[in-house]
């Protein structure tokens, strides 16, 4: 059974095994799967801004049409060379899992498939698929322990040169976890605050990741949730205005929906009340949240919750590539809240 634990995952994608065609990347901490994906299509040595080297899928189409990527992965490359066939957003659908499983049967000779997923219970097709063929991998992403954040925030001050006191540590620390790629986007919207100064204050975190901020992302977060359009763009502009950074707010939705994600899986699974759901979140949900949050949990089903959670990580990575349109990105991203939470409503 090819597969690692989570504690595995980094030494492994550290070295690849050269004989594994598909390796699988899932799990709920959305952040780390888009990041642990990156880490892997670079070792793989191709040029990754190179159309003929690497061919992208969404995984929600590809399920319409899987033949086509058995096709690709068996083509004779125009130009020679290895290709890398890149699936994000794969879902629970049978369709790209028989594809998987035919290319794990008869491997191509010059592809390899990387695929990233949401979180897959172990009976999940795909999960199966990929567990169960002799070169392929299956990675999982889990939200990070205390120890693992520490790692990543002394990994990112080593990189930007800087210290930080203990005072201002202990009041950064709740505002990390949950999601890897919101947790360097807090502790990048921090370094940017800090600037040149070589070591962070107290002062500086409450500054920079204070509660205004928090409250700008839960009034517009809310504002989509309950598909009131104005609002929720007064409430942006209101933060842009305020020149609160993309981070904040995208990093924000995203630890939001952690959490939604969270509670539903509570009443999915576990059969608890949406009411004792909320009541019963860690952190606590906020008392003047609690009717906005019990009335989304309510509506939204994990699949649209895990499809959300996507387009937040897309806009995140978005920001860093194009940070002069991060206004647009962002708007665009909590219109597709909005979008969702109607659709759900309608259900």
């Amino acid at each position: 059974m090819a597969q690692r634990k989570a504690h595995e995952v980094d030494s492994w994608l550290s070295k690849p095994d050269p004989s594994m065609v598909c390796v699988l990347i899932y799990g709920p901490d959305r952040g780390l799967v888009s990041e642990r994906g990156m880490a892997f299509a670079k070792s793989t040595g191709l040029p990754l801004d190179d159309a003929f080297a690497v061919i992208r899928y969404d995984g929600a189409s590809l399920d319409d049409d899987p033949g086509k990527l058995v096709d690709e992965a068996h083509m004779v490359p125009m130009f020679g060379g290895r290709r890398l066939l890149w699936v994000r957003n794969a879902g629970t659908g049978k369709g790209t899992a028989e594809a998987v499983k035919q290319l794990l049967d008869r491997p191509p000779r010059d592809a390899i498939i990387l695929i990233e997923a949401g979180d897959l219970k172990k009976a999940a097709p795909l999960r199966s698929a990929v567990e169960g063929g002799a070169v392929g991998m299956a990675l999982p992403c889990f939200a990070d322990e205390d120890r693992t954040v520490d790692q990543v925030l002394e990994q990112e001050l080593a990189k930007a040169g800087k210290t930080i006191a203990q005072d201002a540590r202990r009041a950064l620390r709740p505002r990390l976890g949950g999601d890897r790629l919101a947790t360097r986007g807090e502790i990048e919207k921090l370094l940017i605050y800090v600037g040149d100064a070589p070591a962070i204050t107290l002062a500086d975190v409450e500054a920079s990741t204070g509660d205004s901020s928090s409250l700008s992302v839960d009034d517009a977060l809310d504002a989509a949730l309950a598909g009131n359009l104005g609002k929720m763009d007064r409430d942006l502009e209101r933060a842009f205005h305020a020149g609160t950074h993309a981070q904040v707010l995208l990093g924000g939705a995203m630890r939001q929906f952690h959490a939604l994600q969270l509670m539903r899986r509570q009443v999915d699974l576990a059969g608890v009340s949406v009411n004792a759901a909320v009541a019963g979140a860690r952190p606590p949900v906020f008392f003047a949240r609690r009717k906005a949050v019990e009335d989304a949990l309510g509506r939204w089903r994990a699949e649209s919750i895990t499809r959300i959670l996507s387009r937040i990580n897309e806009a995140l990575l978005a920001t860093r590539k194009r940070p002069d349109l991060s206004h647009a990105i962002i708007r665009q991203a909590f219109l597709a809240i909005a979008g969702e939470s109607k659709r759900a409503g309608r259900r």
